[in-house]
């Protein structure tokens, strides 16, 4: 009797180690958790923390939100990813061209505009290559009464070998005239004149700024181009940069962005690989803001082309992201978990991608706990208490032996 307690207890042993081998194996692969509260209702969204770009798939296919029921099945709740960015609407106004005069004060260009729709943009399109004039714009019910809108408004353009730059858009407040008239200032023939009126409507994004460490190098006196590295503390979806510049004066420089996709250490050293997010200008008109679109980086690499100039005096760097969020629908109560970390994911369908008009406008926000590296489940994952999956399997083999020795005794035993 006693040897078949030991029979019993030892084929119990060795069925409860390859169950926990099974219940291994039917885990899922995401090996990042994190436990989601704060759920009213059947539609919430939920802001991605920084920290998850990095540990997901770059194009962020492989998250998904896993519920856990109490009578513990496995749900899934549907999502829509969303990125905050700016909306733009621009919309050309037809307008006609009536006439050009000049005086002692310079050249006139005045439009029509026969629709009731406010304007609060001009882009001009002039035959000159290089000028630099301050412009004045003016609106009228009836050509009578005149009223200023932009004053001392500068418009320059430059091209040569090294710089091919123009500046001549007019923005102003929204402004409802009949008339409208550009005047440029002096004796110098601005030539024939054609413009393009617009009605743009835009919708600010949701940013989030990003703490950065920036190094500035010294002038390549063979290329005439200085780099300036930023860096953040881990990678993050960016999309927006912005160089202040400390000089008062003009200036006008080329200059390319980009990021660091891989580097690899070599004899003579490390050798680093960037592509280009956008190129631009450096100059004094604008804000010396660039748009590009959301990328995952860690540094950033800002390449002025200083020519025979003296080197800009720069300011600090300011680097932004939209905020990537989840508008998701829970219908089942469960302990829900977002998870994600799972290699050759595909992006899921979901049917609420297709009646999105039903989706609240306003949403409670869920809060996401700490990090854990387990799978869906509730439970954080326990350290193996072999890390060597050989040793386990020497245990298993180890106790068939002895389970087929004490029935072989077993059965001698047996009259």
């Amino acid at each position: 009797m006693k040897l078949l307690m030991k029979v019993r207890v030892s084929l119990g042993a060795v069925l409860l180690i390859c169950s926990s081998l099974h219940v291994q194996g039917q885990i899922p692969g995401y090996r990042y958790q994190r436990q989601i509260s704060g759920i009213e209702g059947q539609w919430n969204r939920l802001v991605l923390p920084d920290g998850l770009f990095k540990k997901a798939s770059e194009d962020l296919s492989d998250i998904r939100i896993i519920g856990i029921t109490a009578g513990k099945d496995t749900i899934e709740a549907p999502y829509l990813l969303k990125e905050a960015n700016n909306k733009v609407a621009k919309k050309e106004i037809t307008f006609r061209q009536l006439n050009s005069s000049s005086n002692d004060k310079g050249h006139y260009f005045t439009f029509e505009v026969p629709s009731a729709d406010p304007i609060n943009e001009i882009t001009l399109e002039l035959k000159p290559t290089n000028f630099d004039w301050k412009v004045k714009l003016e609106g009228s019910q009836d050509q009578q009464e005149w009223f200023t809108l932009l004053n001392n408004y500068r418009i320059v353009s430059i091209k040569n070998a090294l710089t091919d730059f123009r500046f001549t858009t007019l923005s102003f407040p929204p402004s409802v005239y009949r008339y409208f008239r550009i005047l440029i200032p002096g004796a110098e023939d601005p030539g024939q004149l054609s413009a393009q009126l617009y009605r743009q409507e835009s919708t600010e994004g949701v940013y989030r700024t990003f703490p950065v460490k920036v190094s500035l190098t010294p002038i390549n006196k063979k290329t005439k181009q200085r780099d300036i590295t930023v860096r953040l503390p881990t990678a993050v979806r960016a999309s927006y940069l912005k160089v202040a510049v400390r000089d008062s004066l003009d200036y006008y420089r080329p200059v390319t962005i980009s990021y660091l996709t891989d580097s690899i250490k070599t004899e003579k050293g490390w050798i680093y690989d960037f592509n280009t997010l956008t190129n631009g200008t450096l100059n004094s008109l604008e804000k010396n803001e660039f748009t590009f679109p959301s990328t995952l980086l860690q540094t950033i690499k800002v390449t002025i082309d200083e020519q025979d100039n003296q080197p800009l005096s720069i300011g600090p760097i300011e680097v932004k992201g939209y905020v990537q969020e989840l508008i998701a629908r829970f219908t089942q109560p469960a302990t829900y978990y977002l998870v994600y970390g799972k290699a050759n994911a595909e992006a899921p369908q979901y049917d609420i991608a297709q009646f999105t008009v039903k989706i609240p406008k306003v949403l409670p926000e869920l809060t996401l706990g700490e990090e854990q590296t387990t799978a869906p489940g509730g439970e954080q994952a326990a350290a193996p208490l072999f890390t060597n999956k050989a040793w386990l399997w020497a245990i298993i083999v180890i106790m068939v032996l002895l389970l087929g020795i004490f029935s072989i005794r077993m059965m001698r035993k047996v009259p």
